[in-house]
């Protein structure tokens, strides 16, 4: 028992080390939720383009024809690709500066890593939802714009939202890479304490617990409203 609380001591009071899981808990969640947010504002974009251009090809202009060969072969890309190696190119190779900030590189490559996987989530519901719907909207004088907006979208976001609570929950846990640019969310401040104790044991079982807490948390709300979306 003193030997465990000699370890405690010496990986989160000594030096005061705990603010290195504290920082990056506080990254981990700044990170995801603004990846979040350009994730499903670029996921409805390319969902609604693809839906488009699938719904009659031979109707499909010049315009919609190359947004949807460009949205095709991005979705081909993120999804092909770990999602480390983009983190990595975005920060080593797009953005060669060391005055940019870390954060953003890592908001803007979760953000567009996610908005590939909302994309197809989206894709689905949007397909859900019967063609009729479109053409009641079109038949009582809205734009194929405003009927999307109106009328197919709002029926569609309910269909997926559990499945884009999920996508959240996917996307925090994949915010454990921030590592690798050395900014400091949960997994590196674990690693930081580790590389100065050389106490492997209790920094990765405090990481590894307050992302199974956060989990858990979310997986609950995510149950809860599946049921209360099936009543």
């Amino acid at each position: 028992m003193e030997d465990i609380k000699l370890k405690f001591y010496t990986n989160f009071i000594a030096g005061g080390r705990w603010r290195y899981i504290t920082e990056g808990l506080g990254t981990t969640f700044v990170v995801t939720i603004c990846a979040a947010v350009i994730g499903i504002v670029l996921g409805f974009i390319v969902a609604v383009i693809r839906s488009t251009a699938d719904r009659d090809k031979k109707k499909n202009g010049i315009f919609l024809t190359c947004a949807d060969g460009i949205c095709r072969i991005y979705l081909t890309v993120i999804r092909g690709t770990p999602a480390m190696i983009q983190l990595l190119i975005m920060y080593y190779v797009i953005f060669t500066s060391p005055d940019i900030s870390k954060r953003f590189v890592a908001i803007l490559a979760f953000g567009i890593n996610s908005g590939a996987y909302v994309a197809e989530i989206v894709r689905s519901g949007i397909s859900s939802v019967d063609n009729g719907q479109l053409d009641a909207g079109r038949s009582l004088g809205l734009t194929y714009i405003q009927t999307m907006m109106h009328i197919v979208l709002p029926q569609a976001f309910r269909n997926i939202l559990p499945a884009l609570a999920n996508e959240f929950i996917t996307l925090l846990k994949e915010t454990s890479i921030c590592g690798y640019i050395a900014l400091t969310d949960i997994t590196h401040g674990a690693n930081v304490i580790r590389s100065q104790t050389y106490e492997p044991f209790m920094p990765l079982l405090a990481a590894a617990l307050i992302y199974l807490i956060i989990v858990s948390l979310l997986s609950m709300g995510v149950s809860r409203l599946e049921r209360k979306l099936s009543c």
